[in-house]
């Protein structure tokens, strides 16, 4: 009867503790008390990063952006764009890099309250990055600080490496005048074929344009050169082999065309390879090359004497299968059924005065 007790009696002290903890719970509530908002976020600068062509990295395009100042570029290897929504002037400095792949870049920027600024980065890439022959994947490295302060953003995002014989034409060949990376007349094979070369002629010369002669006769030495290389390159056993195919996307607006370097060491040559071999040749010796690209087809072109408005057009596709003659009436022929509007011409001169270099 005693434990009965005891024991209701704690049931009812632990009932009555919970009504009063309930009470005073209710109590505290109907105080009428107003807790403060939750603190509002300040605004703070946004960044957004694109690289290449959709993420993809072409090295004619990254040396060309390399070798301008950075307030001349157009385009660059990747671009950060800086959002600032606060009412106070920021001053950042911006870090672009491919870890194994580049150097770093590092550019200063200022943006008004309000305002947006893109920055064009393209840092110089190794030596490994011009002798990458495969499409590979590779990770953009950016960083934000404060001038003289802690890191305010940092962030990778992936990349794909293109080819280094990899062009991209762009719609309509926007690009096109980006072949003339592929023209390296100091290239050691290149500077091989023409000591060849010159034994073909009859006075063993290459001279390119010699001005106090009159423009007929420098027409006529420049066909005897343009013979004589031929000939010689005729003479390794040059054939014809496609190899344009590369991997990655926008196939159809790109291809992979080989150097010089590569067409002379393997002796094969499609015709857009050949093209840039021979206006190579052409350069090297002080002339003015062009490549003529037509649907299908490509073609060099060399002006027959220094400004002259006409051009020697040779289809040296065919360097191994037929004459010099049988190259220039091909490529005669052939510019003859092609509407003006479908032919590409590149002028090797004026694609450097744009700062369109051979690639390294």
């Amino acid at each position: 009867m005693l434990l009965r007790q005891f024991g209701s009696g704690i049931r009812w002290s632990v009932l009555a503790a919970a009504l009063a903890a309930t009470a005073a719970f209710a109590g505290e509530t109907d105080k009428g008390e107003v807790r403060p908002p939750a603190p509002v976020r300040a605004p703070e600068p946004s960044y957004k990063i694109q690289a290449g062509i959709d993420g993809e990295i072409y090295p004619v395009f990254a040396n060309y952006a390399s070798l301008q100042s950075q307030n001349e570029r157009t385009f660059g290897t990747v671009a950060v764009t800086i959002s600032n929504p606060t009412p106070a002037l920021i001053r950042q400095h911006v870090t672009v890099s491919i870890p194994g792949w580049s150097d770093q870049e590092i550019q200063v920027a200022e943006i008004k309250p309000g305002g947006e600024r893109t920055l064009l980065f393209s840092p110089s890439f190794l030596p490994r990055f011009y002798r990458n022959y495969e499409i590979t994947a590779a990770t953009a490295k950016v960083t934000v600080g404060e001038l003289g302060g802690q890191t305010e953003y940092e962030t990778t995002i992936p990349v794909r490496l293109r080819s280094a014989e990899d062009i991209y034409w762009g719609a309509n060949f926007k690009y096109a005048s980006f072949i003339a990376s592929w023209v390296t007349p100091h290239d050691s094979l290149v500077e091989d074929v023409l000591a060849d070369a010159r034994l073909n002629t009859p006075d063993h010369r290459m001279p390119g344009y010699e001005n106090w002669k009159s423009p007929t006769q420098q027409e006529q030495e420049t066909y005897i050169q343009a013979r004589a290389i031929f000939n010689a390159v005729k003479a390794l056993g040059l054939s014809y082999v496609k190899s344009s195919m590369t991997l990655g996307d926008h196939k159809s607006v790109s291809e992979r065309v080989r150097m010089p370097h590569a067409s002379l060491g393997l002796t094969s040559a499609n015709c857009i390879d050949a093209a840039v071999m021979y206006a190579s040749f052409f350069e090297n010796l002080g002339m003015q090359p062009s490549v003529v690209i037509v649907p299908g087809h490509a073609y060099v072109g060399v002006r027959v004497a220094e400004g002259s408005e006409k051009l020697l057009f040779i289809d040296v596709a065919l360097t191994g299968r037929t004459t010099f003659e049988g190259a220039v009436a091909s490529a005669r022929a052939g510019m003859a059924k092609q509407p003006e509007a479908s032919v590409t011409e590149v002028n090797i001169e004026a694609s450097r005065s744009t700062g369109i270099y051979p690639m390294p």
